[in-house]
């Protein structure tokens, strides 16, 4: 009886234990080699920037062993809203929230997918009158350069790569290659400035400044708009490389030639 109870007494203590470690995991996280602030942040569901906030980061390198605190996975609020982040599209949101990109258009009132961090969705018809219209253009106000162009990548990432090509603007055919923001030697911040780690879901390309201005906004054919924001050393003449946060997809593009529209 007694080797029964200590049996018994042990796995209590088990199983308390792997309750602390489930609980401390889903606080905090330690480093792995091979490890990426973004990668970390997807995983967890939180923004690269809430996570070097929790962790006072002012930058996105990390170490082997490090252990970092994570954000609560949780941003609905009891009256079925969410506050949009940095880096959150409509269709992430809808299929987080298991509900339609046609529901919440129509309880938000929106008449393109295009969001801003800040605002506020509802996430169900009787949320609707708890929130205000959701804004569908910035407000006129003056912003540094760094951030107009960190805004306006994040509105032509939610342009469709397939969608007709705009009409205006200089066309030209270009070869194209593809990069990411975790080559070897990358720091992922790219010519002007622009951080593409923190913004994996922005559109940008590099390109020779002599052919196309850097700041100008391109249409991209299999791409997209884009912000010219970045050159390389190999990007010369009538050559472009498109930014593509996923390595795999990055092989998928591989080299080709496109025609493309410098807007503006």
């Amino acid at each position: 009886m007694r080797k029964q109870l200590i049996a018994l007494a042990a796995g209590f203590l088990i199983l308390g234990s792997a309750t602390m470690t489930a609980q401390a995991a889903s606080v905090s996280y330690t480093v792995e080699k091979g490890d990426t602030l973004w990668a970390i942040a997807q995983a967890n569901n939180i923004s690269v920037e809430d996570l070097q906030a929790s962790n006072l980061l002012d930058s996105s390198l990390i170490f082997p062993a490090q252990q970092l605190e994570l954000e609560s996975k949780s941003d609905k609020k009891s009256d079925d809203t969410y506050t949009i982040k940095k880096g959150d599209t409509l269709t992430k949101i809808a299929e987080e929230n298991e509900v339609t990109i046609a529901d919440l258009m129509s309880w938000n009132n929106l008449s393109s997918d295009l969001i801003f961090a800040g605002d506020t969705l509802a996430l169900s018809a009787k949320a609707t009158s708890n929130i205000t219209k959701v804004q569908q253009t910035p407000a006129q106000t003056q912003e540094a350069p760094q951030a107009k162009q960190t805004k306006q990548a994040q509105s032509t990432s939610t342009q469709s790569a397939t969608a007709t090509p705009p009409q205006g603007g200089k066309t030209m055919t270009v070869r194209a290659t593809a990069y990411t923001a975790y080559c070897t030697g990358c720091s992922g911040v790219t010519a002007t400035g622009y951080d593409l780690r923190a913004n994996p879901g922005a559109k940008v390309i590099a390109v020779d400044p002599s052919v196309i201005p850097l700041g100008s906004r391109v249409w991209v054919e299999g791409y997209g708009e884009a912000i010219a924001s970045d050159t390389g050393g190999a990007i010369k003449g009538n050559r472009i490389d498109v930014f593509i946060p996923d390595n795999n997809k990055v092989y998928q593009w591989g080299v080709r030639n496109v025609t493309i529209k410098v807007l503006n």
